[in-house]
């Protein structure tokens, strides 16, 4: 099907999505080289610069790869998937496996790194945890626990960590409001990892890595656990 001239407006994204069509289509199947700038931009009606730009977009997408002196090759039909949209598909046991690699080490870092405001912080967050599992809600309850979480993170002054685990929160927190609709789990723990809680930030208190790693994998063992189960 001819591309056709492009009305006048963000040339760029109308010339991006023209191809994006295209590519969808099978007009250009994967391995095909493009046509070049100049008869593209004389079929769309644009200057080349607006086909550059827009070839730009498809790169960044991961539907087409420049390749020195041979040309713009397309690569793949559909756009890649970014992280947030890979993990909202992701099963909260896929993302648990990943969580507990990165909170052993997390807590390991935060152990030897932990600053007097991040004991202080996590002390309160344990209090918090400790009041939200007294009350009624278990949403309550479930978003205390990954605060508390959130601070041991925190604690390992890493960024790159903290932003990982900011992004498992959204799936975690599903999964885990799922897991409780399936599983009365006060019933058959009404302490709900109080003590192994404790023990993870008295870990990290006394700067021990050793004893804050033990401690989180098995807690996030027995969570996994009952995760699995309730598939």
């Amino acid at each position: 099907m001819p591309l056709g001239p492009l009305r006048p407006s963000p040339l760029v994204e109308q010339a991006a999505q023209r191809l994006r069509d295209q590519i969808a289509a099978g007009a250009w199947p994967v391995g095909t080289r493009l046509p070049g700038e100049t008869t593209l931009a004389t079929e769309l009606g644009v200057g080349r610069s607006t086909v550059r730009e827009a070839l730009r977009a498809l790169a960044g997408a991961g539907l087409v790869q420049a390749r020195q002196g041979a040309g713009v090759f397309v690569v793949a039909t559909e756009p890649a998937e970014d992280w947030p949209a890979r993990l909202r598909r992701a099963s909260v046991a896929d993302v648990y496996e990943i969580r507990a690699m990165v909170e052993v080490r997390a807590a390991e870092l935060a152990a030897e790194r932990r600053t007097p405001d991040d004991l202080a912080a996590l002390d309160r967050a344990l209090a918090d945890r400790d009041t939200a599992l007294a009350g009624p809600g278990v949403e309550a309850f479930i978003d205390a626990d990954i605060a508390l979480h959130t601070a041991v993170i925190a604690a390992a002054h890493n960024p790159v960590l903290a932003d990982l685990f900011a992004g498992f929160v959204p799936v975690l927190r599903d999964g885990l409001l799922d897991l409780a609709s399936l599983v009365d789990v006060r019933a058959s723990d009404h302490a709900h990892g109080r003590a192994a809680h404790a023990a993870l930030v008295e870990a990290v208190r006394a700067q021990d890595p050793a004893a804050a790693s033990d401690v989180i994998r098995a807690e996030l063992d027995r969570t996994l656990t009952g995760l699995l189960q309730s598939r």
